[in-house]
Parts: C-alpha cells; sequence; structure tokens
C-alpha cells in the first residue's frame, strides 16, 4: 500500500491525516482532473477507514481540489486555462499587496530570514536532476511555498495569508502536471526569485512589486502549453 502513515506517531485526527495525503497526491499529480476517487481503493492506498476517507474528501471538496457529483461519487476537480488565469490574476492582486503591506512593515530579523529561505530553495533547486523523484519534488514545493509565504510574513493580515496559501497550493496542480508532462522546472525560476529577494532587502518596494508580478505571468506563459 502506498503512502501509509501511522497516525499513532503524532496523534493526529485520521480524517485530517487522510485529507493530507490525498491532497499531496492531487498536487503531486499522482491523481489527474477528472480522477475518480473511490473510497475502499483510498482506504487501502492510505491504510485509513472508509469513514475518515471520506471526511477528508468533503473537507477537499471545501477547498476545491475535490468535486462531489450527485450519485456519481468524488472526483479529482477540474483544471482549465481559464481557471488557471483567474488563479494568477487573483494571486497578483492579493500577494502584491501583500508584499506592499509586508515592505512598510519590514525589520532586519524579517529581511535576513527572507535570505535564508531565498538561499535553502536555491540549493533545493540545484540538486533537483532532470530524474528528481517525488520526495525531491515535495522538497522543493515545500522550500517554494516558505519562500514565498515569508514575503507575505508582515502583511498585517493572518486573512490574506491563508487566502494566499490557498492559491499557492492550488497552483502546485498547474506546475506538477507540467513537470509530469516535460519532465523539469522552469529553469528561469531561480533567477527571479533571487531578484526578487535582493528587491525586498534593498526595500525598493516598486521593483520588488514588479518583480513578482512578471514572475507570477512568466510561470503563466510557461503552462500555457498544458494539455488542458
Amino acid at each position: 500500500m502506498d503512502g501509509i502513515v501511522d497516525s499513532s506517531a503524532d496523534g493526529r485526527n485520521l480524517s485530517e491525516l487522510a485529507t493530507e495525503l490525498i491532497k499531496r497526491d492531487i498536487l503531486g499529480a499522482a491523481f489527474y482532473p477528472g480522477d475518480k476517487l473511490l473510497l475502499e481503493a483510498l482506504s487501502e492506498r492510505y491504510g485509513i477507514g472508509v469513514n475518515p476517507v471520506r471526511e477528508a474528501l468533503n473537507r477537499l471538496c471545501s477547498a476545491g481540489f475535490v468535486e462531489h457529483r450527485h450519485q456519481r461519487g468524488f472526483f479529482v476537480a477540474g483544471m482549465s486555462m481559464d481557471a488557471l488565469a483567474e488563479l494568477v490574476k487573483t494571486r497578483i492582486w492579493l500577494e502584491t499587496k501583500a508584499l506592499e503591506e509586508a515592505m512598510k512593515n519590514a525589520t532586519e530579523d524579517w529581511e535576513e530570514r527572507v535570505i535564508v529561505a531565498y538561499h535553502r530553495l536555491a540549493r533545493t533547486q540545484l540538486r533537483l536532476g532532470d530524474a528528481a523523484g517525488r520526495d525531491e519534488n515535495e522538497a522543493w514545493e515545500a522550500r517554494h511555498k516558505a519562500f514565498h509565504l515569508l514575503l507575505l510574513e508582515r502583511c498585517g493580515s493572518s486573512w490574506l495569508i491563508d487566502f494566499c496559501s490557498t492559491m499557492m497550493d492550488q497552483s502546485v496542480r498547474y506546475r506538477n502536471l507540467s513537470v509530469s508532462a516535460n519532465h523539469a522546472r522552469r529553469g528561469d525560476a531561480l533567477p527571479e526569485h533571487e531578484a526578487i529577494m535582493n528587491a525586498v532587502v534593498d526595500r525598493d518596494m516598486p521593483a520588488a512589486l514588479d518583480l513578482l508580478q512578471r514572475h507570477y505571468m512568466r510561470t503563466f506563459e510557461g503552462l500555457r502549453s498544458l494539455p488542458l
């Protein structure tokens, strides 16, 4: 059985554990848009009972990763270029505002942590090869999200950070589908992250906001060839 985790190890609720595992597999493109999610198969895959799995799927419906179709069951939520375009546009709106507010509240400690987060991402990126496996890709995604969330950390709104975090997760679905199809990540993204970091540390707000917007638009352009 794939992905089984002993929930007694950290005391987490089984439905929370099932939610985490199913979401991980959706984000990692183990399940594709439109795939039917069978309760019994998921229960066997993760070694978790059917009822916690059902509760997890309902939670993931609320989060937009799973769809429930009347009398047909659960399916991985669909993906489309129109949906991606809307997602990117909304991310730019919210994350540039959050970064603007964060930079108004900048501290040396925060700037140092942004530098450290970038260097951790860079080391992970450099270790990725053409044959990078699941663990390597998940490590990259974790450090990539950590870097982008840290940029927003001092915006002063936990609501805004939560919204941005959810949109980041939704973006991962498209990015990992691209990696699955092309077997590589966008090679020019790391210099873009470095440029954003430098603008933040230099407290050059116009440059930082512009670079973040351009970064997301370049990523969007690179995903236009996805078979959606």
